[in-house]
């Protein structure tokens, strides 16, 4: 048995739930005990918190979901209204708040999640992050394939890729922070050219951030996006998280 918790500092102590190397790297789930004062995008008031750590470097968390859920909501805002079933596809599962966000949504059609990492889609699929994720998993528009975010997006061999209506991507701390370098090349000329390629036309690229990013702006006004703007979630110490919006020309 475990000790009994003796302080609120007990309490919040991590613990590694689990703990996998793959081939980009360490990937660590973790839990802290929660104190009861939940928040908007909290699973529950008082609910342990799940953690995502990836090389040393955290990622996200279960406290406060609400950058993740506007991420899919502004993009879904800045399509047209009368666009029948936009076709969605999420980069990164997570911590689940996004497909979450988008499942509970009845206008989009087809929801893809692409994510990379096996240990993340076990977490959701048979592990504690499935509380987040279960209904949505078991919507019948909803497909996880798992691949590299970069590589998916990048032209192939074998004829057209599929296209979208919206690209919601949060595979990083932002444009100006990426988990691993290969990440790099989606924010570059190349990598913004193919997330416009895999658009629809008027279709909406969305990619959240842990700060704001004016040069990532006018890299996606280069890109040729039109319409660019950013959207500020507020948190409690530091900079706000953001969502940056752009949209592929008609």
């Amino acid at each position: 048995m475990h000790p009994p918790y003796d302080t609120a500092a007990d309490r919040d102590r991590p613990v590694t739930l689990d703990r996998r190397e793959g081939p980009y790297g360490e990937v660590v789930l973790r839990r802290r005990g929660g104190d009861g004062a939940g928040r908007e995008g909290d699973v529950a008031a008082g609910a342990p918190v799940f953690e995502i750590i990836a090389n040393g470097c955290f990622l996200m968390d279960t406290s406060d979901g609400r950058s993740e859920r506007l991420l899919i909501r502004a993009a879904l805002d800045a399509l047209p209204a009368a666009r029948p079933a936009p076709a969605l596809l999420i980069g990164g599962l997570g911590v689940g708040f996004s497909l979450a966000e988008a499942a509970a949504e009845p206008r989009w059609g087809r929801i893809v999640v692409v994510e990379r990492e096996e240990a993340v889609i076990d977490w959701h699929r048979s592990g504690p992050l499935g509380r987040i994720s279960a209904a949505a998993l078991a919507d019948p528009r909803t497909e996880v394939v798992r691949a590299d975010l970069v590589a998916h997006l990048s032209p192939g061999p074998g004829g057209p890729a599929a296209t979208y209506d919206a690209l919601c991507l949060d595979i990083d701390n932002g444009p100006d922070w990426t988990v691993t370098e290969d990440n790099d090349g989606l924010y570059s000329p190349a990598g913004l050219a193919a997330c416009r390629d895999r658009l629809s036309p008027g279709g909406v690229l969305a990619v959240w951030s842990a700060q704001p990013s004016p040069a990532f702006e006018e890299a996606l006004r280069n890109a040729g996006f039109t319409g660019v703007r950013t959207e500020e979630i507020s948190v409690a110490r530091g900079v706000p998280d953001v969502v940056h919006l752009a949209v592929r020309g008609a």
